[in-house]
């Protein structure tokens, strides 16, 4: 049991020497998931970062490959690719010389990703893993009304469920609310939080303030990647930075959101943190994509539970 003055989520993180923080669901998820790397370095901790990656990984060379499905991406990987997330972070730390290197996995099945993480994990003697989701979509159990894009996220959480030699295997999210475009019903979020909560699983939450130095850093690495990026900015990481910044209610910071309004909002940028066993134990289909080698296996399996499964009805916000 902690003290109220400290943390829960740097509490557990406490002993541990070297953290991988990875991004879950794809894209810019890792970006999500840079204030609290970015913090545990300047704690004098190793941190490595790994996303789970939309980037085109299959032409890189042999030489940019770690182990199998571990791509291993630097500030001159794939110079002709316009939209390379994991790059164009790489670039940003570069630019700020701090450590320079992301791991990505290729979208896979849980059994393949579960052997990269593996390798990675082993690789750097990793003691502590963060898996970090922009968005709530990670915490849903899938009776819910609506799951969002859950397919990425659960695979992560179950690749490393299984991974019971890791001292500590954590999960986070930030961007509270952004998934409702996706169908999400956040009152059920909460519901499912309290759940967490009384089953020990939940470490409570903290803002990313732009009064810190994480958070200012933070700032600067979205609008890097906003500025690389023209075409595909992450809605996501552009929704929590405008929270972050104070901003609030329909925020046009893209092109990629026009025809729907946007309610941006400080809970965006409140990191909700929990213990991954946990979350991984309350999911009602994680067994059914437990043999999976392959993303679409995995929406196929979702797709059949769904079918099979009488949803909770969503619920409006009382106040």
């Amino acid at each position: 049991m902690t003290s109220l003055h400290t943390n829960p989520l740097f509490d557990r993180l406490a002993d541990s020497g070297r953290v991988l923080v990875a991004g879950a669901g794809g894209g810019f998820d890792i970006y999500s998931g840079l204030p609290l790397a970015l913090s545990l370095l300047h704690q004098g901790k190793e941190v490595y970062l790994a996303n789970l990656s939309f980037s085109a990984l299959a032409g890189l060379p042999a030489e940019d490959w770690a182990a199998d499905d571990l791509a291993v991406i630097t500030p001159g990987s794939a110079p002709h690719q316009s939209y390379f997330p994991e790059r164009t972070l790489a670039r940003w730390l570069r630019r700020l010389d701090y450590p320079a290197t992301v791991y990505a996995f290729p979208q896979t099945g849980v059994r393949p990703l579960r052997a990269a993480y593996r390798a990675l994990i082993e690789l750097h003697a990793i003691d502590a893993v963060v898996l970090v989701d922009g968005g709530t979509d990670i915490l849903l159990r899938g009776d819910e009304a609506g799951l969002g894009t859950p397919e990425e996220d659960l695979t992560s959480v179950a690749a490393l469920a299984a991974l019971d030699d890791v001292p500590h295997r954590l999960v986070v999210s930030v961007g509270f609310g952004v998934d409702a475009h996706h169908g999400v019903n956040h009152v059920q979020v909460l519901e499912n939080i309290a759940a967490l909560e009384r089953d020990g699983a939940y470490l409570g939450a903290f803002s990313i303030s732009r009064a810190t130095r994480e958070g200012a850093l933070y700032l600067d690495a979205v609008a890097h990647a906003q500025q690389h990026t023209p075409d595909r900015p992450s809605i996501v990481n552009g929704s929590v930075a405008a929270a972050v910044r104070g901003s609030f209610g329909d925020v046009r910071f893209t092109d990629r959101t026009r025809g729907s309004e946007l309610f941006v909002n400080p809970l965006m940028s409140l990191y909700f943190a929990f213990d991954l066993p946990g979350v991984a134990a309350r999911c009602l289909y994680l067994d059914r994509i437990e043999d999976t080698h392959l993303m679409r296996q995995v929406h196929s399996r979702i797709a059949e539970f769904r079918e099979d499964t009488v949803t909770r009805p969503p619920r409006t916000f009382p106040h």
